[in-house]
């Protein structure tokens, strides 16, 4: 019976004792991947000694009620740390929690695109019973630790005065151990850092709609908005994730590079001539749209209540200025959309062709709905090759280098592409999402055969269709995903302007660009939102301010 009573005993301690290490986990979980060290969990959390003293002076009943409260608190807490070490590692930020929720709704769809509907709903389904198991068990964590502290008040008292004291002298030396401080007040910085995000992001929606009102070309008529590319075919081309590192990363520039100085050499050959630079994109590892409306509308335009404000306003965007001249048509072309997409009119579009349009019945290749050289093609039939009484403006977006490139398409025949069922077997034999996803190296060696596609099926297209009069813009929307770009790369992407004609490229001599489809590494860096406002003014357009009202 004494065996059998002490060996329960034990059992209780080492219960309380695992309580007791878990609440301590939790209050000093980081919120990064990088911070996970041994060190960062061998502090002393003031957390815990307050928390501690409160319980030991509570009654039963309330020490109960304020040890689950203060358990779902802690657990919500982890929940937004673990969440903030998954948005860092793929999107380059924490987890906001005013704007971030919809991103949830997409996660799901792109796993739903990429593994499978099945995969994405028992992901779901798991991530909520994660959630739930985490607020369940730091709950209980609490209870079980206040519950040892109300039974055994005296020695709780005294243990925790020495705990105090022993934090105030660490925290008066400031002792450290590889860098982190012994006397922890993590979770209070946490609170704090989530408070300041909560308040910067109310201030942010306040002041970016007052600056979305101010357009340096808003009142600009018609007549003086681009004077000088009259009668020009303008194509403003977006490649999916084509960021700096694709360029420059040493398991992915080599081929990447090789392939856009084949193609200045063939667009060289045709007639065609190119200058390269680099701009800072205003999003990071996805979230297209946010890179999409900050190039064509000259505003900083980083998270989704900033998208919301401008796309529901009147601030002048590049193809609406072409549309505006009533010199030309516009046209979206937009593979990617594959919902309703009221933005056309703010983006000045007269028509769009979203994925359902452009006549497609080839295999989906993971996200992508179809081949960036199909979409170019049918751009061709639907639009770019038709007789039309005005030139046409263009806003083109390539998907095929859309994470988590696997499988990839591979070029065909453009006379072979017909409705697209050519590339049925090309699916079929590729690489399965689930084989690179988790695979940093294969991701980056994927991701630059996917860039050297997407940018061979643009060399290849203009030269077969484009002509004197057409000019292209061609840029990349965002850095791929940390796991593919290194951790703390810039948010830098390459553009380029393509044209014919010698006078477009003469418009942009003093901007110090590079010649060729290649930007130096030390080419001139702007950030996203600065090109419209240049472009504008490089090509004759008079500014005419709107003022805020």
């Amino acid at each position: 019976m004494r065996v059998r009573v002490a060996t329960t005993a034990l059992g209780l301690t080492a219960v309380t004792a695992l309580a007791l290490l878990l609440v301590v986990v939790a209050l000093l979980l980081p919120n990064k991947g990088d911070q996970f060290e041994a060190a960062a969990f061998t502090r002393l959390p003031v957390e815990a000694l307050l928390g501690a003293a409160l319980l030991v002076a509570l009654p039963h009943r309330a020490r109960v009620v304020a040890a689950v409260l203060g358990g779902v608190a802690l657990g919500v807490l982890t929940v937004l740390n673990l969440t903030d070490i998954e948005f860092n590692e793929y999107l380059g930020r924490s987890f906001n929690v005013i704007l971030d929720w919809h991103l949830l709704a997409d996660a799901q769809s792109y796993l739903a695109d990429t593994l499978g509907g099945t995969v994405a709903l028992l992901a779901a389904a798991g991530v909520v019973l994660l959630v739930l198991a985490v607020l369940a068990v730091t709950a209980l964590a609490v209870v079980r630790v206040g519950g040892f502290l109300g039974r055994h008040k005296a020695r709780s008292t005294r243990g925790l005065l020495l705990a105090s004291v022993l934090w105030m002298l660490c925290s008066t030396l400031n002792v450290q151990v590889s860098g982190f401080p012994v006397a922890s007040e993590h979770t209070v910085a946490m609170i704090r850092y989530r408070e300041h995000g909560v308040r910067a992001t109310l201030r942010d929606e306040r002041e970016f709609a007052r600056m979305a009102k101010a357009d340096a070309f808003g009142g600009t008529p018609g007549s003086r908005l681009v004077p000088d590319l009259r009668g020009k075919d303008m194509i403003f081309t977006f490649i999916e994730s084509y960021g700096r590192s694709a360029i420059e990363d040493p398991v992915m520039a080599p081929g990447v590079n090789e392939t856009l100085d084949v193609s200045t050499q063939a667009l060289a050959k045709a007639g065609f001539h190119a200058r390269s630079g680099w701009l800072t994109s205003a999003t990071y590892g996805g979230g297209s749209w946010l890179g999409h409306s900050t190039f064509m509308s000259g505003l900083w335009v980083d998270n989704q209540n900033r998208y919301r404000t401008v796309t529901s306003g009147d601030h002048l965007t590049l193809t609406e200025a072409f549309r505006k001249t009533g010199a030309w048509d516009t046209v979206g072309i937009m593979p990617g959309v594959q919902k309703g997409w009221p933005e056309a009119k703010w983006y000045g579009l007269d028509k769009v062709y979203n994925a359902f349009e452009l006549g497609y019945r080839g295999p989906k290749f993971s996200w992508s709905t179809m081949p960036d050289q199909y979409t170019l093609e049918a751009f061709q039939r639907l639009e770019h090759g038709r007789k039309r009484d005005k030139p046409l403006t263009s806003f083109v977006v390539l998907t095929s280098s859309h994470q988590p490139w696997a499988p990839l398409p591979e070029m065909v025949g453009w006379d072979e592409l017909g409705d697209g069922s050519v590339f049925k077997d090309i699916e079929a034999a590729g690489t399965r999402p689930a084989d690179i996803i988790t695979d940093p190296v294969r991701s980056r060696e994927e991701y630059g055969k996917s860039i050297q596609y997407s940018v061979t099926a643009l060399t290849q297209w203009m030269e077969r269709y484009a002509h004197d009069d057409t000019v292209l813009v061609v840029l990349g929307d965002h850095q791929p995903i940390a796991r593919v770009s290194g951790d703390h790369a810039s948010r830098d992407v390459p553009v380029s302007i393509v044209a014919k004609d010698p006078k477009v490229l003469e418009k942009i001599a003093d901007w110090g660009w590079s010649d060729g489809l290649r930007p130096a590494h030390d080419a001139p860096v702007w950030r996203m939102d600065s090109f419209r406002d240049r472009f504008l003014t490089a090509y004759g357009s008079t500014p005419h301010p709107a003022k805020g009202r």
